[in-house]
């Protein structure tokens, strides 16, 4: 009996070593997680395990503002107070290094032309720091946000934070009023968003295949991957990636952007892993939706109707659904 004892506590010793190791390794606050389980080779904490692998990341389990949401319409309250949004990108085409990261197609802007905006539900200005691709392995999943529990194919996040209180997106990411996400929703169709065609024609999105290929782009205009509408559904979220801190403002464009059916098929072709290690496809790169919480969604779209008060007692409750083409 002694020995069995003694062979247990030494398994219950090594379980717990083996824990404490992985909680104190670099490689957990650098990017030791994923969207879904890997086909083979170690454990990998997908999204219902973010927040309970390290305390770092605790608030992606225990957070109760956290993103993305579901967003139903008939509870969308109308602001009054929510003025345009106004980009400024001082007249000037922009430059920026895109990245398959391994989770994302990522591209970061150089710092020799800077893009901020403003207006909105912001308070501050805030300056774009990186442009993030959501998409599915088929076109009825890929965004992270849904509509009315629809999801759509993809969606575009325009990453800023908040350059008049921090230095950087880093400080910023942890801090109050930090950053601001414009999110536009991606729908296959036979054209083609002209910002999203340079970066996903065939001969650029091909140099990125696999994990940490890299391509440079140059003449970008910023203002084209804009949809042509004003109006835009706004919360206060996370982040919607370990360490998930409550930090944001969305910006959910009412109108969404479209890709070619060739050009989807691209990005499903985007690998996860390096050339030596086996294809995973990147798709499906999206965090399952997050408890509203009684968090109110508000809106600029004026329906002119009236209805119940917002907690900030400046808003109106909706009554009709929004915009229908996205439930098209």
């Amino acid at each position: 009996m002694e020995i069995v004892w003694e062979v247990l506590f030494l398994l219950q010793a090594n379980f717990i070593i083996c824990i404490s190791a992985q909680q104190n390794s670099p490689k957990i606050h650098e990017g030791w997680w994923a969207y879904k389980e890997v086909v083979q080779g170690s454990f990998v904490p997908v999204p219902s395990f973010w927040g309970l692998v390290n305390s770092a990341w605790n608030l992606c389990s225990v957070g109760k503002r956290q993103s993305p949401v579901n967003i139903e319409t008939s509870h969308m309250i109308f602001d009054p107070f929510l003025t345009p949004l106004r980009l400024n990108t001082g007249g000037r085409k922009v430059s920026g290094t895109m990245y398959n990261t391994g989770r994302h197609v990522s591209l970061r802007l150089d710092k020799e032309h800077l893009v901020n905006i403003s207006g909105g539900p912001m308070t501050y200005s805030h300056r774009l720091e990186e442009i993030r691709l959501h998409f599915g392995s088929e076109d009825s999943q890929g965004s992270e946000h849904l509509l009315n529990g629809q999801a759509f194919s993809g969606e575009v996040q325009l990453i800023h934070y908040n350059h008049e209180l921090y230095t950087n997106v880093t400080e910023a990411a942890k801090s109050p009023n930090g950053l601001v996400v414009v999110s536009i929703f991606m729908k296959v169709s036979e054209s083609s968003n002209p910002f999203l065609n340079r970066m996903l024609n065939r001969d650029t999105i091909t140099r990125i295949t696999y994990k940490n290929d890299a391509y440079f782009l140059q003449g970008l205009n910023i203002e084209e991957l804009y949809p042509e509408t004003s109006s835009f559904i706004t919360y206060d979220g996370s982040m919607t990636i370990p360490p998930c801190y409550e930090t944001a403002s969305w910006i959910i464009m009412n109108k969404p952007v479209y890709i070619t059916r060739m050009q989807m098929h691209s990005l499903r072709l985007l690998s996860q892993n390096q050339p030596s290690q086996i294809f995973l496809s990147m798709s499906d790169n999206f965090r399952p939706v997050q408890p509203l919480n009684n968090r109110c969604i508000r809106t600029n779209i004026n329906f002119s109707l009236q209805g119940k008060d917002c907690p900030n007692n400046r808003a109106q409750k909706l009554q009709y659904r929004v915009n229908e083409w996205l439930l098209k």
